[in-house]
């Protein structure tokens, strides 16, 4: 079998120039702000939570009180909570996505 032999002369993807790949050069600062606005983590970690705490926490304050030891009727409350927390959620995602565009919008009108 042939391998291939590696010439010093060729360069590797390390060593080849930047100003080839169009990437910013050295003296120029990068953009290291994060792609997700950080109040959209704060309601994903929220929501994230309420899926844990809400149905966890409904099962077992139903399971003895309301329902008497009924596993059954604790266990759909439990899955009613959970669908009620990813409505919850979805619904101010789309609220947020429109404020979004609104202000997209407001920022164009304003630039004109």
């Amino acid at each position: 079998m042939t391998s291939r032999r590696i010439i010093s002369s060729e360069k590797n993807l390390l060593e080849k120039d930047d100003a080839d790949a169009k990437t910013p050069s050295a003296l120029e600062r990068s953009n290291i702000t994060p792609a997700v606005p950080a109040a959209v983590i704060y309601k994903l970690l929220g929501f994230t939570v309420a899926m844990i705490v809400g149905p966890i926490g409904t099962y077992f304050l139903t399971l003895n009180t309301i329902f008497r030891g009924s596993s059954t009727w604790a266990g759909a409350t439990a899955a009613f909570m959970a669908n009620m927390v990813l409505i919850a959620y979805v619904i101010v995602a789309f609220k947020d996505d429109e404020s979004e565009k609104q202000a997209t919008e407001e920022r164009t009108r304003k630039g004109e």
